[in-house]
């Protein structure tokens, strides 16, 4: 029986998750944290702030720096300075960070979509323009249909949010892929923003995990990436990502920009990201084999319902699944009436499908099937 098979009971635990429904027979595989229990290094990492027993402010530790420049030296090929290295209470957060930092109002951030709709929401709270061109769907992965893209593109376009892996469709978008982008954002002038927090996550063992700030030293000093170890190893309660910035003045704007309305890390987010990126490798390792073990049978079982799709995923634990041939309306809702919480596609800009997270133990996704299948 694997670690990753022990159910948790998370009901009544004020989880953002399991909490939402009054109905407690509604089994969440909505919002994208995980139903594992951390990492035991992460455990003994927090154990240990606990027992300590003095909560004041904390710095990033020396450690921790060095052990991120190292993972992406390993991991990125990247050779990061510690100073590039922007510490952020969320990923989120450093979003909107961007957004502000790049754009005035009134001027343009672009995406693509169906994306992460904090990206959306982010760039409407900052009073920008929001620029959608719509991903193409081919050989079963969603792509990036740059034609559309550089004729959306106007004077006042400024950034170009990316999201590799990408959220909700799972695609992890090739090294020639981003050249494409990159040639494009640089043509016009445009900084380009890449939320990489699911690059850790990669369920296609014939993928690659390939940093866009990594192509040239042109690409570097136009972008701004979002890293974290929170979707990885689940300790996204927790508040610890980054903004890797290599370009001097957009580091030092983004820092003006983040100057008072950031809170200060704990000392427990730093080190559990410390504990789970040093120490964490073997949990992770265990995690990827269960990942892909239930993204095989979640293929499976929603391929043979009549009018559903769902296309094998590059990356990511957040099935992408398109019910719009099921010829059952507001099909969220109904799976709500009959006890499972999803995500509606609508909010990814996403009409008709539903966003599913299989971040569970087995028996729980089962559990998941069998009520979808009440429906047909």
């Amino acid at each position: 029986m694997s670690i990753f098979d022990q159910v948790i009971d998370r009901r009544n635990t004020n989880s953002y998750k399991w909490d939402k429904y009054s109905d407690a027979n509604v089994i969440p595989v909505w919002v994208a944290d995980m139903d594992f229990k951390a990492a035991p290094p992460i455990l003994k990492a927090l154990q240990k702030v606990t027992e300590h027993g003095i909560f004041g402010y904390s710095g990033c530790p020396d450690e921790l720096n060095e052990v991120v420049m190292e993972r992406l030296r390993t991991r990125h090929g990247w050779d990061v300075k510690k100073e590039w290295i922007v510490w952020l209470p969320g990923l989120v957060p450093g979003i909107g960070l961007s957004i502000r930092t790049v754009a005035k109002e009134e001027e343009a951030i672009m995406m693509t979509t169906p994306v992460y709709h904090p990206f959306m929401l982010e760039t409407r709270a900052a009073g920008r323009l929001l620029q959608k061109v719509p991903l193409l769907f081919e050989n079963n992965r969603w792509t990036i249909d740059f034609d559309a893209l550089e004729a959306s593109i106007t004077p006042q376009t400024k950034l170009f949010l990316l999201c590799n892996p990408h959220n909700p469709g799972g695609t992890v978008f090739t090294k020639e892929e981003q050249e494409k982008l990159l040639q494009i954002c640089l043509k016009h002038s445009i900084i380009i923003c890449s939320d990489e927090i699911h690059c850790d996550l990669i369920l296609d063992t014939t993928k690659k995990h390939v940093s866009i700030a990594t192509l040239s030293p042109e690409a570097e000093q136009s972008t701004i990436t979002l890293l974290a170890p929170s979707k990885t190893f689940n300790i996204a309660g927790l508040g610890c990502s980054m903004a890797i910035i290599p370009n001097d003045e957009l580091r030092t704007n983004f820092l003006k920009t983040k100057a008072g309305l950031m809170p200060m890390l704990s000392a427990y987010s730093y080190e559990a990201a410390l504990a789970a990126y040093r120490d964490g490798a073997v949990w992770h390792e265990e995690l990827l084999v269960y990942l892909r073990q239930n993204h095989q049978f979640l293929l499976n079982e929603v391929n043979q319902l009549k009018g559903m799709k769902m296309m094998p995923l590059e990356a990511t634990y957040l099935a992408w699944i398109d019910t719009r041939e099921t010829g059952i309306e507001n099909f969220a809702q109904k799976l709500e009436e009959v006890g499972v919480g999803v995500s509606d596609g609508i909010q990814f800009d996403g009409e008709g499908f539903i966003r599913l997270n299989f971040a569970c133990p087995r028996t729980t996704l089962e559990q998941v099937i069998r009520r979808i299948k009440s429906l047909f």
